[in-house]
């Protein structure tokens, strides 16, 4: 997810930030399943596939602001 990005901040950021390194690893789990979904590997509606995605793009979305404000 933060491709390009010194990992040794990301690190930093999930060593020291709780909140950023749950909400790190809770988008890890929604990309898992949600690859699943799409494979057919994990049985899922549809309604609940887009909710998944847009619970994945919100965390990706608070995640990338987190980031950014540590840097800045």
């Amino acid at each position: 997810m933060f491709e390009g990005q010194p990992q040794h901040e990301v690190d930093a950021l999930m060593k020291n930030d709780p909140e950023f390194r749950q909400l790190y690893h809770r988008h890890r789990e929604l990309d898992k399943q949600v690859l699943d979904a799409e494979l057919g590997v994990l049985p899922l509606d549809d309604t609940t596939l887009a909710k998944m995605k847009r619970e994945k793009l919100n965390a990706k979305d608070r995640l990338t602001r987190m980031f950014d404000r540590r840097k800045h």
